[in-house]
């Protein structure tokens, strides 16, 4: 597979001013140099050439870059094709590739190649493909860490200590009688309680801001005509959902998504929480509290103009049930004569739907600031998180055998710890703990 060449469009569909056709492989230079008919193409320099077909008709006037092996993003040999906008310029310059001997690329071969080739490793071809995606600024920046190797670095650190710990640990195994450092478990056991910190950290501060990559889930809620569909719509500045006098008008979740300071956030408007009168309403509660357990932040509001009631108290309770979620506590109506009594609600923001709510924006803003602006380490896919909660599980196994010397079994976890961490970046080789064994030990006797 990875000597055949391999072509395909690197722009999105659609009309541009520029697209770009990519080629890479062991005959990427030779088939640009035929539809260029060109006798050379200097590496890393943009040449102006004529293109054409097989029958010597021009096809377009375009720039071609080559970039030579290992000097890639695949590490092989690559052609772009920076032509004229439009997919049909595009994809008669591709079927010209394909006529002189490469064949459409895969999705994501490319970034496989460069990762085969050693240019990229697992969490920088995540990184690629989600950057693709991110729809938010705070995205952008934290995929672009990880894209220049943050979380590389991090693991490689991790997988250096549990090295150490390994090869130690074997050299006690296999040379009991040579002279080892006398303190060498207790460095072990220092190295074990800050990897342990370092990955519960990370587990935390992931969970915390598992929503940077798709959006932070922002549920509304409320028992019905307490205006939670009119501040959807004052959030989106346009009527998204239908506004009534009568009760339990929103029978199901409505979700969109809206931009606050350089968040992006998913809102979740909810079908008022009450005593359902029929089966279809029944449904849009339960999913509106579906809702509540998947939010990052939950906006209850309540009515200033009305008595608290049973409804109101059924909302206090469920919002004690989820103390672990940011509440922002909202009494809307503020325009209104005030019935409710605010004492029960401690923290609360007063404000009107129809009038201002720049408030609960910036309090919105300065929630997300607070989960998104830090140097924590955050894994961006459940494959990272799975592999880090999977390690993090070996290396605490590996307290009791440790304290009780049975150091086969220590180091029976420490293997899967380290298994666990590589799959993060690379497969872990044994022949890494080899080296670091032999490399540390005077032992070749």
């Amino acid at each position: 597979m990875l000597d055949e060449t391999i072509v395909a469009i690197a722009t999105a569909n659609g009309i541009g001013s520029v697209s770009i056709v990519r080629l890479s492989g062991n005959n990427a230079l030779e088939i640009a140099l035929k539809i260029s008919k060109r006798d050379e193409l200097k590496p890393r320099f943009a040449t102006l050439s004529t293109l054409y077909n097989k029958n010597d008709e021009v096809i377009d006037e375009a720039l071609l870059i080559y970039f030579k092996n290992p000097y890639s993003f695949t590490g092989e040999d690559i052609v772009e094709f920076q032509c004229h906008g439009g997919i049909a310029i595009s994809n008669m310059i591709m079927q010209e590739c394909l006529n002189n001997g490469s064949r459409l690329a895969n999705p994501g071969e490319f970034s496989k190649r460069a990762f085969l080739n050693n240019k990229i490793d697992l969490t920088q071809a995540e990184a690629i493909a989600k950057i693709i995606e991110a729809r938010s600024e705070d995205a952008v920046k934290l995929l672009a860490k990880q894209l220049k190797g943050e979380l590389s670095s991090f693991v490689d650190d991790i997988r250096e200590d549990l090295l150490f710990m390994l090869a130690y640990t074997e050299v006690t195994i296999d040379y009991a009688e040579e002279d080892l450092p006398s303190d060498i478990l207790e460095k072990i056991e220092e190295k074990l309680e800050k990897i342990i910190i370092k990955l519960q950290n990370t587990l935390e501060a992931s969970k915390r801001r598992e929503g940077l990559i798709d959006g932070f889930k922002v549920a509304i809620i409320g028992k019905p005509n307490v205006g939670k569909s009119s501040l959807l719509n004052k959030l989106l500045n346009y009527d998204r959902a239908i506004i009534s006098n009568i009760a339990g008008t929103t029978r199901d979740t409505i979700e969109e998504s809206v931009k606050i300071g350089t968040h992006l956030i998913k809102i979740v408007d909810t079908a008022g929480i009450r005593e359902a009168s029929d089966e279809i309403e029944k449904i849009g509660i339960e999913k509106s509290l579906e809702a509540i357990n998947e939010a990052d932040i939950i906006i209850s509001l309540f009515d200033n103009s009305n008595e608290k009631d049973l409804e109101d108290d059924k909302i206090l309770e469920i919002l004690e049930k989820t103390s672990d979620k940011k509440i922002i506590k909202v009494v809307n109506k503020s325009d209104l004569e005030n019935k409710f009594n605010t004492k029960v609600l401690n923290d609360f923001i007063n404000l009107s739907t129809k009038e201002d709510i720049n408030p609960l924006i910036s309090m919105i803003e300065e929630i997300l600031d607070a989960n998104t602006h830090s140097d924590e380490m955050t894994l961006i896919s459940k494959r990272q998180v799975d592999a880090v909660s999977q390690t993090l599980y070996h290396i605490k196994e590996s307290y009791a055998p440790l304290k009780t010397g049975e150091l086969e079994f220590f180091a029976y976890n420490i293997q899967e710890a380290l298994e666990h961490i590589s799959n993060i970046t690379r497969p872990y080789d044994n022949e890494q703990m080899l080296e670091v064994m032999f490399g540390a030990f005077c032992l070749g006797k």
